[in-house]
């Protein structure tokens, strides 16, 4: 029978001899189990394959109940391909005990060292503080990483554990702070690295909860999900940051008929709603802003099915290249397939088709002309962008016509997408 990665801690001393290697997951599940996250927890997990064990820095659930332990358990199952460890954040409540055992342990690898320590209540354990103390007076342990869910005092956010608390942990280490070589917490959903006591302290929070923006010096667009890697390289212990692709994570996008049905599916869940949509329109029209209420929120409800689905087999290029890979679509259709449609429907006597399908076609065309500026992204400058709802043609900047260029819609029905 084929044992479990994630491991059970029983005991406060792990030796790990043939541990080269550890990657660091940061805060994988605090904002929910939902498909689009945990498709970059995926991701994170197949990097870290590449290390000989896995430790999850802290929130790998969004709330410490059954449920929620038994899908991210389940889960990591399937796709980890290492042993893993887990660092209880202040998400992890209720029966993370029961799932993943001791919440203060050592990892003894071969070259350098791992103590876990538990302060998601923002205080340290005495039990943990001990077990600190007890692998720091040990003659053959010479590099260690003293790892925590909630980071120490630093130069960039307030979102700390407290002085008398980072003084607590101080006066552990201090006989023996030459052996402590890192610092590594999570919690902040970013990355950045400083140094507290003349030692470095590493912060990853990239493992699957959206990326937020921690200070002036550090902004959620400078930063990508990443993973972090310990290794020891010429007898000294070393950390490298890695970036997730876009794509990362393609296992399920890769099985043919899995993915034939999703395309489906998604299909379906953007027809529903569409249809919820424009039914809360009819209902609002006559004056029934209740149901019109239900159903668009039933329409923002499928529209979040269809994007979770689609998360899947979605293969993004790079964002920074993003943009432009939208065009040839767009002018396939204006060029190509609506008029060949607009023909058809001419030849076969349907009206409403064929001008559905010109109506689209001329917005199409501005479609591609805007993503064209847009994919210069640093200097596209049109802040301001208009959709007649009538037939869905774009307007952008701030002269419009008063009417519709193609349907004719006034321009007092116009819906304004406005940069803040």
């Amino acid at each position: 029978m084929e044992k479990n990665k994630i491991q059970k801690i029983m005991q406060p001393i792990i030796h790990l001899p043939n541990v080269n290697s550890v990657g660091v997951i940061g805060d994988p599940g605090c904002e929910g189990l939902g498909t689009y996250n945990m498709k970059v927890y995926a991701s994170v997990l197949e990097k870290s394959a590449q290390d000989d064990i896995t430790l999850i820095a802290g929130d790998l659930v969004p709330i410490g109940n059954q449920h929620y332990y038994e899908e991210i358990s389940g889960l990591t199952e399937v796709i980890a391909h290492n042993d893993i460890y887990v660092l209880r954040g202040n998400h992890d409540t209720g029966a993370y005990v029961d799932y993943f055992g001791r919440k203060n342990y050592a990892l003894l690898a071969q070259d350098f060292s791992v103590v876990i320590l538990d302060n998601a209540m923002r205080t340290f354990e005495e039990e943990g503080l001990e077990l600190l103390k007890q692998v720091l007076e040990m003659e053959e342990i010479h590099q260690v990483i003293i790892a925590f869910h909630i980071p120490l005092p630093n130069h960039f956010i307030r979102n700390s554990v407290s002085e008398e608390e980072f003084e607590r942990l101080k006066n552990v280490y201090g006989p023996w702070k030459e052996k402590v070589k890192y610092f590594l917490c999570g919690h902040v959903h970013s990355r950045f690295e400083d140094v507290v006591d003349d030692i470095p302290m590493i912060c990853t929070g990239g493992g699957g909860a959206l990326i937020e923006d921690v200070s002036e010096e550090i902004k959620a667009c400078d930063v990508e999900h990443h993973i972090v890697h310990f290794f020891v390289e010429e007898g000294k212990l070393q950390y490298r940051f890695e970036n997730l692709a876009e794509n990362g994570y393609d296992r399920e996008r890769r099985m043919a008929i899995l993915r034939e049905n999703l395309e489906k599916t998604v299909a379906g869940e953007l027809m529903a709603h569409l249809k919820y949509l424009m039914f809360a329109d009819r209902a609002r029209r006559r004056g029934m802003e209740k149901i019109a209420n239900l159903f668009e929120a039933l329409a923002s409800s499928e529209y979040h099915h269809a994007r979770n689905f689609y998360s899947v087999i979605e293969n993004p290029a790079p964002f920074g290249e993003s943009v432009q890979t939208f065009i040839p679509g767009e002018a396939f259709e204006y060029e190509r397939s609506y008029r060949m449609m607009e023909e058809y429907a001419d030849e076969k006597g349907a009206p409403l088709t064929k001008r559905a399908f010109s109506g689209a076609a001329a917005a199409e065309k501005v479609h591609a002309k805007l993503l064209s500026e847009a994919a210069d992204m640093e200097n596209f400058d049109k802040g301001k962008v208009f959709v007649c709802p009538i037939c869905g043609y774009v307007m952008a900047g701030d002269h419009i016509p008063e009417r519709c260029p193609v349907c004719g819609g006034p321009s007092r029905q116009y819906e304004v997408f406005e940069a803040k």
